[in-house]
């Protein structure tokens, strides 16, 4: 059996957690999740734990039971804590910034053009101009995971001059580049 499908879920105070056949709705104080099980797997509340358990022991069913205990628990902290990822511009990345501007991210990554990018519904932003950084919050784990992918991706760091978006405490393996020419031979 799976070890981290067994382990309960214990509810923190204030989230609580209605099951309607295989949807599955989380509420807390930041907010509501809602997340449709598979059939085979099936969610048991018992007073302040909640129980994930499968029906049968087929490989497929036995890869869902620890991957939904994981996306219920992941529900559970988001509603009660939230999740965020910090994006961090490189020192080396001169001219490049971000800020604010009425609730979209706009981002001077050395391209001719600032890029705006709006927060998906459940996401903030907030920047830092002191320590060039990029926080994206929210209680949906997989969702601020995707957005902090997207804003990454719009320049992401290249290992020659160490320029670009990373994520905090990232560490990218700088390359040395080409020697150039020493002038011996012809």
């Amino acid at each position: 059996m799976s070890r981290i499908g067994r382990k309960p879920i214990e509810l923190p105070k204030g989230v609580d957690v209605a099951i309607n056949g295989s949807l599955v709705t989380v509420k807390g104080p930041k907010g509501e999740l809602k997340r449709t099980f598979p059939p085979q797997i099936r969610v048991l509340k018992e007073g302040n734990v909640v129980r994930v358990q499968r029906e049968g022991d087929e490989d497929e069913v036995r890869a869902l039971h620890g991957l939904s205990r994981a996306l219920l628990a992941n529900m559970v902290k988001g509603v009660s804590d939230g999740y965020q990822k910090v994006l961090e511009i490189g020192a080396e990345s001169v001219g490049y910034r971000a800020e604010m501007s009425g609730g979209k991210l706009v981002l001077y990554l050395g391209y001719s053009h600032p890029i705006e990018f709006p927060p998906p519904p459940g996401i903030t932003f907030s920047t830092d101009a002191k320590t060039r950084t990029i926080t994206i919050s929210g209680i949906d784990k997989e969702l601020v995971g995707e957005v902090a992918a997207q804003v990454r991706k719009l320049r992401p760091p290249e290992p020659y001059k160490g320029k670009g978006l990373r994520y905090q405490g990232e560490v990218i393996r700088r390359k040395a580049g080409k020697a150039g020419k020493t002038g011996k031979g012809k």
